[in-house]
């Protein structure tokens, strides 16, 4: 064996052994042995997780963010720590570089940054303390009215903070900073090439089925993971899907802090098209809320297209209450297509669970895993598919309406049913008036008519495998290969 061999072998084991030891710690089961320095039983095997805890917490008196619950909500969160990587702090603003404004998604402005020192690492058992990553680019989401919010935000955030730092399948986030310039609160997150939505913009026509599969598959492991925290999402939308190139693999954000802190009572927060129909019509969301929203990404992962390009108002809750959904293209695989539908059933207790769905989306991942050499064959259908292209200006100058989550207040709603088929046919056409009313014009509403086509239910379309890449790539997290590992089905 040489040297290069050596070394791929032991960074593989100590890979194994990371997250071997994140999942101990977390379910608090296996073998404990005596750490050399404190004394005490531990889990962990590379580390001893009371002495990282121990280090977090006589470093309490040197740091403040000026606000008591934020210094709380991040104490807490210090001493839940599993690894090193994957630990909350208080980021002070002059240790982050090159700022620069990147969007605004919601309630949030957010921005790009240089991290001068990093995350933390490691544990160094020799000199008992942390070590850094050192310099890291990193995302800043502003967060605007954090003093006017009530105490179930904070607990909410915690909760969601703690989850996000304890599976791989929730978009890692660092700690908190403030802006000097406005004195609002910024949360630190790892960078992340681009949104479901931009990765669909710009691969699209290159995507095999069975990549699409493994795509809502990621995602659906993921929202596993929030459930198993005890948490619901709330909000899940192609926006908060970030794509991660090194690893290829996508994860779920905007886990805590969903909304704004002074959200009026009675009102809800979201992205529209995405929100289950109980949600609209005044019930509490679930966890069934959000595989509703699942179903919708199903739909837009299948057609490329965002759902319902159109005014986000009264009317698009009435028919999304009357059973509304965006039309399945043609060559939709019947499987896919049954399965999105349950995802999206007007009654929520009819929605598959986390669980269920990932078999299901197994099963169908087997099948065309089974039959590569079918992917080889370009389908009539997909060929016709392949002319429902999004023009990106024509998105553009809609993206506020299309991917921003904002607050709604509806009064006596219907009770959400499902429409029948004349009546889905019949929004359909509706659908089609409204874009032609001034909405969207030329290219794209040619290519919302294609989408409007009734599908054919016993075809399958197979397209050809090509690895998708993306110009962009400012990651550098050396921990990518144990969140691969962790998050990863094998299918």
């Amino acid at each position: 064996m040489n040297l290069l061999q050596k070394k791929k072998k032991s960074s593989a084991i100590k890979r194994i052994e990371k997250n071997y030891n994140r999942c101990k710690i977390r379910n608090n089961k296996g073998t404990k042995r005596i750490c050399e320095n404190c004394q005490d039983e531990c889990l962990a095997t590379l580390f001893c997780e009371l002495c990282v805890r121990n280090y977090l917490k006589s470093n309490f008196l040197n740091w403040t963010s000026g606000n008591n619950d934020i210094d709380n909500l991040i104490q807490q969160c210090q001493m839940e720590t599993l690894v090193p990587c994957r630990i909350i702090e208080w980021i002070p603003y002059n240790k982050l570089q090159n700022i620069k404004y990147l969007t605004k998604g919601g309630c949030s402005e957010i921005y790009e940054a240089y991290w001068i020192d990093g995350r933390y690492y490691e544990w160094d058992s020799k000199e008992k303390q942390l070590n850094r990553n050192n310099r890291q680019y990193v995302v800043l989401k502003k967060l605007k009215n954090i003093e006017s919010a009530n105490r179930s935000w904070f607990e909410e955030g915690k909760s969601h903070l703690s989850i996000s730092n304890k599976y791989g399948g929730i978009a890692q986030c660092f700690g908190l900073t403030k802006d000097p310039s406005d004195e609002n609160f910024m949360l630190v997150m790892s960078y992340m090439n681009a949104n479901l939505r931009e990765y669909l913009q710009q691969n699209y026509n290159k995507l095999t089925w069975k990549e699409r599969i493994q795509i809502i598959n990621d995602i659906t492991l993921a929202l596993s993971q929030i459930y198993k925290g005890g948490a619901i999402h709330r909000d899940l939308h192609s926006g908060n899907v970030l794509f991660q190139q090194k690893i290829q693999t996508f994860r779920i954000s905007d886990l805590g802090f969903c909304g704004p802190p002074d959200k009026p009572l009675n009102s809800i927060y979201g992205n529209l098209p995405y929100i289950a129909p109980e949600v609209i019509s005044g019930k509490e969301t679930t966890f069934a809320s959000d595989i509703y929203s699942i179903g919708i990404l199903m739909w837009e992962i299948s057609s490329g297209q965002p759902p319902f390009l159109c005014k986000h108002n009264y009317d698009l809750a009435i028919k999304i209450i009357n059973g509304m959904r965006p039309k399945i293209i043609p060559g939709t695989p019947l499987k896919y297509k049954e399965l999105m539908e349950q995802c999206w059933d007007a009654d929520p207790t009819k929605r598959p669970n986390a669980i269920t769905l990932i078999k299901e989306l197994s099963n169908i991942y087997s099948y065309y895993l089974n039959n590569n050499e079918q992917q080889q064959i370009i389908s009539d259908n997909f060929q016709m598919n392949s002319n429902f292209n999004v023009n990106s200006s024509s998105i553009n100058s809609f993206s506020d309406e299309v991917f921003s989550s904002k607050v709604y207040t509806f009064q006596n709603m219907p009770e959400p049913r499902n429409a029948t088929k004349e009546e889905q046919a019949y929004h359909s056409i509706q659908l089609d008036f409204d874009l032609r009313d001034g909405l969207i014009t030329g290219t794209l509403t040619a290519n919302l008519k294609g989408i409007i086509l009734m599908v054919d239910d016993e075809k399958e379309s197979y397209v050809n495998s090509k690895k998708i890449k993306l110009n962009n790539n400012k990651g550098d997290d050396e921990n990518l290969n144990l969140e691969r590992d962790e998050l990863k089905i094998s299918f």
